[in-house]
């Protein structure tokens, strides 16, 4: 993949993209610009295909062997599913937060320093580790014990060791399968707060259940629902989140947003 910096504010594109598992066509015909530096949501209801889009965008799905994808996706100027490109660096350069926190069984300090080493990192990995955990807001609760396990960590904490982890390879996009839906909410606010402070460094996208988490949290909202005849994923609406949640275009979108159905 080419270091070239595009001049857009376009960080990566769907094209047409259609994801299957076996016969089953999950999500269909789905076409999306996620902004550069800019958080973006997927809603909607369960089963539509929110988290099988998201995993799409770094080949996650090709973890699955029933599982193949239409379409492209355009990272760079390039279709990340090309044969010549390497699914493990489309995972470094955009790296993945999961629904549940999932630290290695390690130290807090080998959470951060493991993937950064087996990516090759040769700078001061004292550095790293500090800057990765800071960048996570969670240094100032660790620093006195770098050397305890990461799972001795709170749920919050946790999920933020897993922020840090994610960042310290130096990705540029993050994605984030409702990152927030196994904590409380103090937890989830503080993981909202550092969504924001990531994204000046970072293009996030991240799929939540939560209208009102997409509502504070997004810069733009993409709504997909499941179409009735043959269940697959499709995308009703995609808009600036103010605009989505104040003057939606589509019937659809104001009965899920005004919790009319889903």
């Amino acid at each position: 993949m080419s270091d070239s910096n595009d001049s857009t504010n376009i960080a990566v594109q769907a094209k047409d993209v259609s994801v299957y598992y076996g016969d089953f066509r999950a999500v269909k015909n789905i076409n999306l610009d996620v902004a550069r530096n800019k958080i973006t949501a997927f809603i909607g209801p369960s089963g539509c295909g929110k988290s099988t889009l998201l995993r799409a965008f770094n080949r996650m799905n090709d973890l699955i062997p029933i599982s193949r994808m239409d379409g492209e996706i355009v990272y760079r100027g390039k279709n990340l599913y090309d044969a010549d490109v390497d699914p493990v660096e489309v995972r470094r350069r955009i790296g993945m937060v999961f629904q549940k926190p999932n630290p290695f069984p390690k130290s807090i300090y080998e959470n951060i320093a493991w993937g950064a080493r087996i990516n090759g990192y040769k700078g001061n990995m004292d550095e790293l580790v500090e800057e990765s955990l800071r960048s996570a807001a969670i240094w100032d609760e660790v620093k006195d014990k770098l050397d305890q396990s990461g799972l001795s960590l709170s749920g919050g904490q946790q999920q933020r060791l897993c922020i840090a982890r994610t960042v310290a390879v130096k990705p540029e996009i993050i994605l984030m399968d409702e990152p927030c839906s196994a904590l409380d909410p103090i937890a989830t606010l503080k993981i909202e707060e550092l969504m924001r402070q990531l994204q000046e460094q970072y293009t996030i996208i991240i799929v939540t259940h939560n209208m009102q988490q997409a509502a504070r949290s997004s810069d733009y909202t993409a709504f997909l629902n499941m179409d009735t005849t043959d269940r697959s994923g499709y995308m009703v609406e995609f808009s600036e989140t103010s605009a989505m949640f104040t003057n939606p275009q589509n019937q659809q979108t104001e009965e899920y947003i005004t919790g009319r159905f889903g």
